[in-house]
């Protein structure tokens, strides 16, 4: 039952409510009519017919009648006149049997139930089909016709059928029973909708409080609550040990660059430079995506082609071949900010962006010896692309480059690229940031990432 939808738990509420409702109506039909031991056994006109037959037959001839009127249910016999069977009950005192007396005048000798009274009246003549009734009729003098009836159906006291009563009574524990098992699930589904808002990175989602639900039920519902609660207080860890680690080794990485000065050979100090600017960079990476992982990344308003025109610029200060351009397609753009009709307003963190592009940026120098940055903006979006004229990225590898320590060259030799970070950083910044980042092929031949934000727009007025 618990793998049944909402729908199909109510239907099967809805049907054996329905079975319940006729149960009831078939029993008060049954009570209506008056159908109890006495309605199946036969009318005392068919009894006074039968009597009437026997006595205008030759007495060698009763034999034959009594095999032709016989049936499962009704049995017949000639006996010698003499006393009633001892161990039986008299029914002639009851309602249902005066109208054999009334219509069989002095014939009718005895009607009798084949059962011993056993002090409750009541059940008398609805002991079961074991228990005929038996009719004795007076033939002639010293011959008796005894007549016994069997009823197919047994009764209870109340005119019921037996097992009438269990069938209603396991209907209507069924129908509570269902619903009880519906009552007790809605709950669990309103704690399934809550468990998938949950998010490690924001704020604690309140469970619902269940009044009244079993107590296996609450007991869920509190240890989601300590989950949810333990997720966070790991997640905090987990970022303050980020920054704890990074403080020091940033410590550690400016002492060794002072003491890397004294290095006389310079390619050697070059290099030694590189490793701790990689080592920071790589720190630096760690630290904002765990940022980014718990939400703490830092929110302002920004724009964000001033934010490009920055990255671009230190890069073509040291030399680099990096160019950008911006290409507005919105056909009915919002009224801009202050700052110019071209300004790309986005809500965001400065460092966290910056870090987005010049990964991005340094990709595409360095595996596609250029960088061509655009900037475009649409009604709700702002989209960078960065294409560069490198070989490419074949589709079916763009989506394995953006998880952590994945790198095209094999090799893991610093020298031909990074720690394979650069790219999953950006995806994590950029989905901390509401957008996306996808690897396409650039039109000109190369690779191209696209950073798609939400464009900042403001309230309209009241």
């Amino acid at each position: 039952m618990a793998s049944l939808g909402l729908s199909r738990r109510l239907l099967a509420i809805g049907g054996a409510s329905l079975l319940a409702l006729w149960l009831c109506l078939l029993g008060f039909y049954y009570l209506a009519n008056g159908y109890s031991r006495a309605s199946v056994d036969p009318a005392p006109g068919q009894i006074l017919s039968i009597a009437m037959l026997f006595r205008q037959q030759a007495e060698e001839d009763w034999p034959l009648l009594i095999d032709a009127l016989a049936t499962p249910y009704l049995t017949l016999r000639v006996t010698p006149e003499g006393p009633p069977p001892r161990n039986t009950t008299d029914l002639e005192g009851l309602d249902d049997y005066g109208a054999y007396r009334r219509m069989l005048g002095e014939q009718l000798l005895s009607v009798r139930l084949l059962a011993p009274d056993r002090g409750r009246r009541w059940l008398r003549p609805y002991m079961g089909a074991r228990n005929p009734v038996q009719f004795r009729l007076q033939l002639q003098p010293g011959r008796v016709l005894v007549i016994e009836t069997r009823s197919p159906v047994i009764f209870n006291g109340l005119g019921l059928p037996a097992g009438f009563g269990a069938g209603l009574l396991g209907t209507l524990f069924g129908v509570v029973a269902l619903v009880l098992l519906h009552r007790e699930v809605r709950p669990l589904i309103r704690l399934a909708e809550a468990v998938d808002r949950i998010d490690p990175t924001g704020a604690p989602v309140p469970l619902p409080v269940l009044k009244g639900a079993a107590p296996e039920t609450r007991a869920l519902v509190t240890a989601f609550e300590r989950l949810q609660g333990r997720l966070h207080a790991i997640l905090r860890a987990r970022l303050a040990l980020i920054g704890g680690i990074q403080h020091d080794v940033r410590t550690f990485a400016t002492r060794l660059r002072l003491r890397l000065e004294h290095i006389p050979d310079e390619a050697v100090r070059e290099k030694a430079v590189a490793d701790i600017t990689d080592m920071i960079e790589l720190l630096d990476n760690a630290l904002l995506s765990g940022r980014a992982g718990v939400g703490a990344l830092d929110e302002e308003l920004l724009d964000l082609a001033e934010l490009l025109e920055q990255e671009v610029a230190d890069r073509h200060g040291a030399g680099a071949p990096v160019s950008f351009s911006r290409a507005y397609g919105d056909p009915a753009p919002a009224p801009p900010p202050a700052g110019g009709d071209q300004a790309a307003p986005v809500i965001g963190d400065r460092l966290a962006l910056r870090r987005i592009f010049a990964n991005l940026i340094d990709n595409a120098l360095c595996y596609g010896k250029t960088a061509h940055v655009t900037l475009t903006r649409d009604t709700d979006h702002l989209t960078v692309t960065i294409d560069d004229e490198g070989p490419g990225i074949a589709p079916d590898q763009r989506e394995l480059l953006l998880e952590p320590f994945v790198r095209l060259e094999t090799s893991r030799a610093r020298k031909t690229g990074g720690a394979g970070l650069g790219l999953a950083v950006a995806r994590t910044l950029a989905e901390a940031h509401g957008g996306s980042l996808r690897l396409l092929d650039a039109p000109g031949g190369g690779a191209r990432a696209e950073i798609r934000l939400p464009c900042f727009r403001d309230a309209p007025a009241s």
